[in-house]
């Protein structure tokens, strides 16, 4: 079975992170989520049961999460679930798991900072003027010029329609 979810909950594990042989970086953690709701005839709010999810990121997304989650951290994920059942000898169980294609930090609960990632695979494509021959450059202009380029200004951003 495999349908969308997005999942809130508590990294439950530190999150484990390996690369394998064929050079795929793999990440994966526990999350456990509990769901709350308000019981009125106690006048207080009440825990429900504890769901518990494997959940594993590929490639880049697996290099972010190892450096920017931890446990204890609440997260919102969305990906694809999996359940599965499985047999190991006398015992049975039922494994449940998710694929995440994104991961983020519960902004309801602290702040958070954000770094883009620069992967090398990017940097190794970005060309640079030493990557193209001489008669294709550009001419570089003189230490002495005083006609230089005008900087660039970012647009007026459009009027927001709401």
């Amino acid at each position: 079975m495999s349908d969308a979810i997005a999942i809130t909950g508590i990294v439950a594990t530190e999150p484990r992170h390996l690369v394998t042989d064929s050079q795929l970086p793999i990440t994966s953690f526990r999350l456990a989520s509990t769901q709350r709701r308000y019981d009125r005839a106690k006048q207080e709010w009440v825990d429900g049961e504890t769901n518990w999810y494997t959940v594993t990121v590929f490639r880049q997304l697996a290099v972010n999460v190892a450096g920017s989650v931890r446990k204890g951290e609440r997260v919102i994920v969305n990906g694809r679930l999996r359940i599965r059942d499985w047999t190991n000898g006398e015992k049975t169980g039922t494994t449940v798991d998710v694929e995440a294609d994104s991961i983020g930090h519960d902004l309801l609960w602290g702040t958070t900072s954000f770094t883009r990632s620069v992967t090398s695979s990017l940097a190794q494509t970005t060309p640079t003027s030493e990557d193209f021959p001489p008669e294709t450059r550009a001419a570089e202009p003189a230490a002495d010029s005083v006609d230089a380029p005008e900087p660039l200004v970012p647009a007026e951003p459009a009027g927001l329609p709401f």
